[in-house]
């Protein structure tokens, strides 16, 4: 498809109850949540299950290049699990500052939604995908053996440079009085991402129109979730407006789900020759990221059917936040797969 910026404030406003929980928690803290004992057991599960799963992610980041190559036969890609992390790095700050600017036209229209809002984490998640992104130039030099101005000059180096000069714009419009703005050159950033990712000679105009559509849908179902959690953690306090936006967001991923299993299926019918998928690493990652997708779906239907039975919007939230964790991974794996050979030209071998 898919860092750990500051967390918001808790600023305790009438008649609500200040909250103890550590800023970790926030994302996966849900409305109507117990006191005493089993409060506290949540406060330290959420940042226990947070920071497993980053772990999990950095594991997945640094070794899963090798371990899905193991046995193909393919080239070794120098720096592939170093360009995993930044390539995650770039797709989460892009997923995050989507997501920030999708969750406002989800929020606004929820009538007696409480006046408190989430501190935005737009600037940083920009910066954080443009400083991952200079990291790939200076890669990319190292490995061709070329100077920084000479890496400009070739087309990954000038698009990744435009990639990295996009989200710092992005960053400035964030940190401005108009943050909407960051929707320009932000897709700036999507147009240039999805060339990068098609060099090949057959069709890439197509392939990059897929990956135009299935990298948005990817990056504001995952950032749209986070920014709703966090929304609904502090609307704690009001569970008819956080029912009320949970539902605005579950049918809009129902269209964002639709987008990317559509565009996905095409991709990968284009690019992965089918005799090829066990035998490659491209096709060994992209079972893995079918497998992680069908928890998510599975986790997204459940936090719906919840959503419809359930008055408590919490009910829902506990396989939501379980989603997002899942996400996060799906968002890894996926820049596993723009690592990896290209099985295109493993077909084309003698």
């Amino acid at each position: 498809m898919f860092p750990g910026p500051p967390a918001d404030p808790a600023t305790p406003t009438a008649g609500s109850v200040p909250s103890a929980a550590p800023p970790a928690a926030e994302a996966a803290r849900i409305p109507g949540g117990a006191t005493g004992a089993a409060s506290a057991g949540r406060a330290w599960t959420a940042p226990l299950l947070l920071g497993s799963a980053g772990v999990l992610a950095l594991v997945i980041a640094l070794f899963g290049p090798g371990l899905m190559a193991r046995g193909t036969g393919e080239l070794r890609i120098p720096g592939a699990g170093l360009t995993t992390v930044l390539r995650t790095v770039l797709f989460a700050g892009l997923a995050l500052h989507l997501g920030e600017l999708l969750a406002p036209q989800l929020i606004r229209p929820v009538r007696g939604r409480p006046p408190t809002a989430v501190r935005s984490w737009a600037v940083f998640a920009s910066l954080a995908g443009a400083a991952a992104t200079a990291g790939q130039i200076v890669r990319l030099a190292a490995v061709s053996d070329l100077g920084i101005t000479e890496t400009y000059g070739t087309r990954e180096g000038g698009l990744l440079l435009l990639i990295a000069n996009g989200l710092v714009v992005a960053a400035l419009c964030a940190a401005s009085r108009r943050p909407a703005l960051a929707l320009a050159p932000l897709a700036v950033v999507i147009g240039a991402e999805a060339l990068r990712a098609h060099p090949e000679a057959y069709s890439p105009e197509f392939g990059a129109a897929l990956t135009v559509v299935h990298l948005t849908a990817a990056s504001l179902w995952t950032g749209g979730l986070l920014h709703v959690l966090r929304t609904l953690w502090l609307w704690r306090g009001s569970p008819a407006a956080a029912r009320a936006l949970l539902g605005r967001y579950a049918r809009l991923a129902i269209w964002l789900y639709a987008a990317l299993a559509a565009t996905g299926t095409a991709s990968a019918l284009r690019r992965l020759p089918l005799d090829v998928v066990p035998t490659s690493a491209y096709g060994r990652t992209l079972l893995l990221k079918l497998a992680l997708m069908a928890v998510v779906s599975v986790l997204a239907v459940a936090a719906r059917r919840r959503m419809l039975r359930d008055t408590d919007p919490s009910a829902a939230c506990r396989p939501a936040r379980r989603e997002q964790v899942v996400l996060g991974l799906v968002v890894v794996v996926s820049a596993v797969l723009t690592v990896v050979p290209d099985p295109h030209w493993i077909s084309l071998r003698p």
